[in-house]
């Protein structure tokens, strides 16, 4: 017997709110590498995190992958196409966006990260003919404007113009890398396409590890290594990044990387909550900035408000 109407509306209507909590307990894990982050760059340099975090997340999703789908799925996988997107989205974008926190503050990287619906929407409009609806457009506006408010970040500062410029395009390469993740790797399984990007950001970040220790000497922190730093690297590698990012990826194929992006300007708030269960301040800015956040998520997906329609379409 086929479904009525309504039933399949239902039906639908889960499916979507299915591939929202998704995305939201991925970008929910990614922020809880902020806080091991923060005690990590203690002692270690940025460089060192990063290697450290990238390696031991690809070690992870390797062996899940290799357990679940077996060794002919892992040889038969799409290997150099997944490595050169992982290195030139995830790993050059990611290693972009450090540069402009180096240069500038967290708060300024995270007003950066901010923009990235932008960018992934752009990506859907420009390569997948997507059209934008008034509630869409409504929705964008309000991301935008909730992640601006919760970074709490502000453009006053002088003398940030390329250190800005170097954190855009890393957030326009995550953007497409994203989406090329889901769309040029045809036939794998989102832990297969998950494992072979991640090793192009692993094998791009043990590059840069050895050119640092070789030519600038910045990587002489790892000598110090206590079990705190590697249970803080596992929170950062194995949560943060690598169970976090299977579950960013199946999120982009269920949502598109438009939609799935919203999400990630509500970290901030995440972020502060979870160090506010561990005793810090509340902060009511980033509160108010992930409620706009919500609401924006909520009315770009009314009505099927983004599709192959005419722009300002009422729905």
């Amino acid at each position: 017997m086929n479904e009525s109407p309504s039933e399949d509306k239902v039906e639908k209507d889960l499916g979507v709110l299915k591939s929202n909590l998704l995305c939201v307990f991925s970008i929910l894990l990614f922020a809880m590498g902020f806080p091991a982050a923060e005690y990590l760059l203690e002692d270690w340099d940025v460089v060192s995190v990063m290697t450290a975090r990238n390696v031991f997340s690809f070690i992870l999703i390797f062996i899940i992958w290799l357990a679940i789908e077996k060794v002919d799925k892992v040889k038969s996988a799409k290997w150099a196409k997944g490595f050169l997107i992982g290195v030139t989205g995830f790993g050059i974008g990611a290693f972009l966006i450090l540069i402009l926190q180096a240069l500038t503050t967290p708060v300024i990287a995270a007003l950066a990260v901010a923009t990235m619906p932008v960018f992934a929407v752009s990506l859907e409009m420009l390569l997948d003919g997507r059209k934008m609806t008034l509630w869409f457009f409504c929705g964008v506006i309000l991301v935008l404007l909730g992640g601006y408010i919760a970074s709490g970040a502000s453009l006053n500062n002088e003398g940030i113009g390329f250190a800005a410029l170097m954190g855009v395009i890393g957030v326009m390469l995550f953007a497409w890398g994203s989406r090329a993740t889901v769309k040029n790797l045809p036939g794998m399984s989102t832990l297969g396409q998950t494992a072979v990007t991640s090793s192009g950001m692993a094998g791009l970040s043990i590059l840069l590890y050895f050119v640092c220790s070789i030519f600038f000497e910045v990587t002489e922190s790892l000598e110090l290594i206590t079990l705190e730093h590697l249970g803080l690297v596992l929170i950062y590698g194995w949560l943060g990044l690598g169970i976090s990012q299977i579950f960013w990826i199946k999120a982009v194929s269920r949502l598109g990387i438009g939609l799935a992006s919203f999400h990630l300007n509500a970290v901030p708030f995440y972020v502060m909550f979870m160090l506010f269960l561990l005793g810090d301040s509340w902060i009511w800015h980033q509160a108010i900035g992930a409620v706009i956040v919500i609401t924006g998520v909520i009315l770009a997906q009314q009505k099927s408000a983004i599709k192959k329609a005419d722009f300002f379409e009422l729905p």
